[in-house]
C-alpha cells in the first residue's frame, strides 16, 4: 500500500479546495434585463411583464422607452418599486441629451432611480469617419462631466461597425480613448463576437468602463442561440467583467424574436445562471 505522508494530504486536501474557494471568491454581479427583448408583450401590459420579470429571479430591467409612462416618472418609480426591480439603465438617443433636454433626462431618470444613461445608436453624421468619431466622443466627455457629480454615468452601446477598421483603426477605440474615463462603453457581447473580435479584450483592455454589459449570444448559424449556446468564450467574458470591467450589472438581450411570450428571457437567465455556477 502507498503511504501518503502529510505534505502530500494537506497539498491534495488544498488542490480539492481550491475550486471551491475560486466560487465562493466570485463576484457577485446582479443580473437584469432589456425590455427591448419583451417590448411588444410590455407595450401592452407593462405591469403583468414587470411581475414576470421578477419571478423569473431577474433583478432589475433596462428601458428602451418608457411605454405609457414617458410623462409619469413617479408612476413609473411606484411599478418599479411595487414589483421590486431596480433599473440598470435606459437606452436614449443622445439629442434627447442636447440643451435643456439633459437637464429633463437627468430628473426622470432620478425619479425612476436610474444612475445609466445609455446611447445605442448613432447618427450617420456622428460615426461617417474617425473625425466624426473624435467629436461625438467629446460631446459624451461634457455630458459625462454634468452628470458625474450626481453619481450617474453616460455610455454608449456597441453594434458590429464599431469593430470594423476604418481608416486603419477600431472605431471603437478612437471612441473610447478621445471619450475619456467618465464615459463607460456598455459592450454587446454578442455584436463585438459577430464582429470578429474578442469582447474579453475589449473588456480589459479599458479597465472600469465597462459597467453595464449586454449578455448576448452568437452564432454564425443559429439566430435563436440563447446564451452559452454559440460561439462565445463566457468563462473569459465573466472572468474579465469580474476582475477588470468594473462591470455592476450583467443585461440579457434576446432579441431574436424565436422564442413565445416571456420564454425567451427566462431561457436566456437559466442558462446565465448555469454558467456562472
Amino acid at each position: 500500500m502507498t503511504r501518503i505522508n502529510r505534505r502530500t494530504f494537506l497539498g491534495a486536501a488544498a488542490a480539492l479546495a481550491a475550486p471551491a474557494a475560486m466560487s465562493a471568491a466570485r463576484k457577485k454581479i446582479p443580473v437584469g434585463v432589456q425590455l427591448y427583448s419583451v417590448t411588444k408583450i410590455a407595450a401592452g401590459d407593462l405591469a403583468g411583464t414587470l411581475a414576470g420579470i421578477k419571478k423569473m429571479g431577474y433583478e432589475g430591467v433596462e428601458f428602451a422607452g418608457y411605454y405609457n409612462f414617458a410623462n409619469d416618472p413617479k408612476g413609473l418609480r411606484k411599478l418599479l418599486d411595487d414589483n421590486g426591480l431596480k433599473v440598470c439603465g435606459t437606452h436614449i438617443q443622445l439629442r434627447t441629451m442636447d440643451g435643456d433636454g439633459l437637464k429633463q433626462t437627468i430628473e426622470f431618470n432620478q425619479t425612476i432611480g436610474n444612475p445609466y444613461l445609455v446611447v445605442p445608436s448613432l447618427p450617420k453624421e456622428n460615426t461617417a469617419t474617425l473625425a466624426a468619431w473624435a467629436k461625438t466622443a467629446d460631446r459624451f466627455r461634457e455630458i459625462a462631466e454634468v452628470v458625474r457629480p450626481l453619481k450617474m454615468y453616460i455610455g454608449y452601446h456597441n453594434h458590429t461597425a464599431e469593430f470594423t477598421p476604418m481608416e486603419g483603426q477600431m472605431p471603437w477605440d478612437v471612441f473610447m480613448t478621445k471619450a475619456g474615463p467618465n464615459v463607460f462603453g456598455q459592450l454587446d457581447i454578442g455584436h463585438c463576437q459577430r464582429a470578429g473580435a474578442d469582447p474579453a479584450a475589449y473588456l480589459k483592455k479599458y479597465p472600469g468602463r465597462a459597467i453595464t454589459v449586454h449578455i448576448k449570444e452568437f452564432h454564425p448559424d443559429r439566430r435563436d442561440a440563447l446564451v452559452g449556446e454559440g460561439k462565445v468564450d463566457w468563462p473569459a467574458v465573466f472572468a474579465a467583467c469580474e476582475s477588470v470591467a468594473g462591470t455592476q450589472w450583467y443585461i440579457i438581450e434576446e432579441e431574436s424574436r424565436a422564442y413565445p411570450g416571456l420564454e425567451g428571457i427566462e431561457k436566456s437567465l437559466q442558462n446565465l445562471k448555469k454558467l456562472l455556477g
